[in-house]
């Protein structure tokens, strides 16, 4: 996707000359892109030993002898470095998820909370401090505590600006500038990166500073820590007997105690939040040092930004679906408030 409008904003900022024709067979290469394509682009990849020269290679054998200007081929991954095309690619991956995946993910945990609370908001119950009877509280209220924190970490989320690194091999525009030095590269560069959604850092080295990676893991670390409170909350509430979990027929508590219904869905989202943010604070760790211009240590550690992303969206899943298990059982709310 990078590589392709990246060659049309070429075009329509008469770097090159394009027309509707050429624009087209362009375009075609990303829209029809297909798992076939992507064992080519490894199988060139054997030869190469190298990522983005492979995928270069490959769009240039897809608009190989099928435009009207075959001059075009020649500005395929123009001036370019392959960092411009990764860090960009990865950015616009990470907004993409966040917006289309987690949030609204994210959104629904809030509303099946919202519905506890507006339900529960007078029903007292006892508090606990040090694990020991405290002054009363409501039920509404303590989910009202989880309920603003994560509003307020999702708000830091949906209002975040995604930036990216794209300004050629050592951040300068160098050969950009050498090949047509009257044109204003840090204003086409500008234009290009807003025009797919991001915002440009202005000062590189030859990849990210990351910077703006690590503000967001840190975000979606603050939210999976403020979930596994939650988790382990409801685990002690079930524990008490506050709260049953509806019976499902099918389901089997245990092996060897099948009246058991244990409270594995919170247990489980636990276990994967802490797996998602040991991944998400080693990237916010890793990914800010690099030496000089660059190390390699960066590309090998962000091709495991889905394994982390998997972990949380999976403890997002089985969280779901243990509140919608939850039934609050008022009669030991009220005898313990009692007592």
């Amino acid at each position: 996707f990078i590589e392709i409008k990246y060659l049309l904003e070429l075009g329509k900022q008469n770097v090159i000359s394009i027309n509707n024709n050429d624009e087209k067979t362009i375009n075609n290469v990303y829209i029809n892109f297909s798992k076939d394509d992507v064992i080519t682009i490894k199988k060139i990849e054997e030869t190469t030993q190298h990522d983005i020269k492979a995928l270069e290679y490959f769009i240039r054998s897809k608009l190989e002898n099928n435009l009207e200007n075959e001059k075009i081929i020649n500005y395929v991954h123009f001036c370019l470095t392959s960092q411009d095309i990764n860090s960009t690619s990865y950015v616009l991956s990470i907004k993409q998820f966040n917006n289309v995946i987690l949030i609204p993910k994210l959104s629904k945990i809030l509303k099946c909370l919202n519905k506890i609370i507006l339900n529960n908001m007078s029903l007292v119950m006892m508090a606990k401090t040090h694990g020991q009877p405290a002054t009363p509280t409501t039920l509404g209220k303590e989910f009202c505590v989880y309920h603003e924190r994560l509003t307020n970490q999702l708000n830091l989320l949906l209002k975040y600006d995604y930036k990216t690194k794209f300004g050629g091999a050592t951040g300068n525009f160098n050969a950009h500038k050498f090949i047509f030095p009257q044109k204003n590269w840090i204003s086409f560069s500008n234009i290009f990166i807003n025009s797919i959604g991001l915002k440009r850092n202005n000062f590189t080295t030859q990849i990210d500073h990351y910077d703006n990676y690590a503000q967001v893991f840190d975000i979606l670390r603050r939210i999976n820590t403020i979930l596994i409170d939650f988790c382990q909350d409801i685990w002690l509430y079930i524990s008490n007997n506050y709260f049953k979990l509806k019976i499902v027929e099918s389901h089997v508590g245990s092996s060897t105690m099948p009246h058991k219904i244990n409270p594995i869905n919170f247990e489980n989202a636990e276990g994967n939040f802490y797996l998602a943010n040991s991944l998400f604070q080693l990237f916010s760790n890793k990914l800010p040092i690099s030496r000089l211009q660059r190390d390699l240590t960066d590309s090998t550690i962000l091709r495991n930004l889905g394994v982390a992303y998997g972990y949380m969206y999976i403890s997002l899943c089985s969280l779901e679906t243990g509140i919608e298990k939850l039934e609050i059982n008022k009669p030991i709310i009220d005898k313990d408030l009692e007592e």
